[in-house]
């Protein structure tokens, strides 16, 4: 009984510093505020039927006790409480199927000019960044790239690739493999998507808060998985358009050569 007291402890701590996010991570994107929306809708949905259950399961239990040996009125073959029995757990399914469809069909949703596009690449075990953008004639071509090489698992070097982005913008994701099923997620993002090879996954998101957070292959796609670490970098739509510049004139510079 101690040590189940222990862990109910741990896990409250563990949960409190998340408030009412519930566990969630703080969200960095518009689509990840949507998806807390519907973490927090859910546990409000529960507590409400737990609620109700637990209440009438006292009221039974205080007012509807044993006081003799006669039968209790029976609520069988009654068709307005049958019909409520049948109904209720109808209505709370569709409630719930709606707000998580129209979110599902919000996060999943792609606009036609994004504007930003990264191809990711994985690869056992590491990551690639490839920034699109399109010329003057709309053939789409490479205008910066950062490839990464596995993360060393005893030291700290080498480091992880790093995927710059811009706040305030749309930023569509394309996913590509070149060997096995791997998933790239981001806690922050609240989302995660998989990174299948021969398929095309893509996702857009917009973040609204700068800095830099971890991410990471949450499928297990072999011995050295835990290497495929990666990081997400927010920055100021100016600081973009630097590190896109400086990317173009070190291109341009490597040409020369």
């Amino acid at each position: 009984m101690r040590s189940a007291g222990a862990l109910g402890l741990l896990a409250m701590s563990a949960t409190a510093c998340s408030g009412s996010r519930l566990g969630m991570p703080e969200p960095i994107s518009i689509q990840g505020e949507r998806m807390l929306q519907l973490w927090q809708g859910s546990w409000i949905a529960a507590f409400a039927v737990g609620g109700l259950v637990w209440g009438l399961i006292i009221w039974a239990v205080l007012f509807h006790r044993k006081r003799s040996d006669d039968l209790p009125p029976q609520v069988r073959y009654n068709l307005p409480i049958e019909i409520l029995y049948t109904a209720v757990p109808f209505v709370i399914i569709a409630v719930l199927f709606y707000f998580t469809a129209r979110d599902q069909n919000f996060v999943e949703s792609t606009s036609e000019n994004p504007d930003v596009v990264v191809d990711v690449i994985a690869y056992q075990w590491s990551w690639q960044f490839d920034y699109k953008e399109k010329d003057a004639s709309g053939k789409e071509q490479t205008v910066a790239s950062v490839t990464g090489v596995p993360v060393a698992p005893n030291g700290p070097a080498p480091g992880k690739p790093v995927m710059t982005i811009p706040s305030g913008e749309t930023v569509r994701v394309r996913l590509h493999s070149n060997d096995v099923i791997h998933s790239f997620w981001v806690p922050a993002l609240i989302y995660k998507k998989d990174v299948m090879p021969g398929f095309v996954n893509e996702f857009e998101f917009t973040a609204t808060k700068n800095g830099t957070y971890e991410g990471r292959c949450a499928e297990l796609c072999g011995v050295d998985h835990s290497r495929m670490l990666f990081q997400l970098k927010v920055v100021s739509p100016e600081q973009y358009d630097k590190f896109i510049a400086d990317s173009k004139a070190a291109q341009a510079a490597g040409g020369a050569q």
